[in-house]
């Protein structure tokens, strides 16, 4: 028996591959939670180009990325971390962050932004 203050039920649901994509086939791109009635939203970021990545910026929710392929390097506040294929690195909330292609190959991750929507504040970065 539900309390009279639950959440009703939410249903399940398919978000299509072109509902969420920058490009058609590329993953890149992202899904609001909000579309799903949840307070986690995804991202998805692919590179083949070596030393890019997304710029310096910060978030008021804690992140966590998934390094599906490739090597990175991230910074999270003062520290650096290379991540390959398989790592989980953790960013805390309002912490500045950044992460780069370090090569060979393509770079592609899975971020996890626990917030219902993506909402972040791109920063000046002293080291480009």
């Amino acid at each position: 028996m539900a309390s009279a203050d639950a959440s009703p039920a939410r249903a399940p649901k398919a978000v299509r591959w072109a509902e969420w994509a920058r490009e058609p086939g590329r993953w890149r791109g992202h899904l609001d939670g909000a579309t799903l009635g949840t307070g986690a939203t995804v991202l998805f970021y692919e590179t083949e180009e070596v030393g890019k990545g997304p710029r310096l910026h910060v978030h008021t929710y804690d992140e966590i990325f998934i390094v599906r392929e490739g090597r990175a390097r991230f910074t999270v506040g003062d520290t650096v971390l290379e991540a390959e294929a398989g790592d989980i690195v953790f960013g805390p909330a309002n912490v500045p962050h950044k992460f780069t292609n370090l090569g060979p190959g393509a770079l592609r991750t899975t971020d996890v932004h626990l917030a219902p929507r993506w909402e972040q504040t791109n920063l000046d970065d002293p080291d480009p």
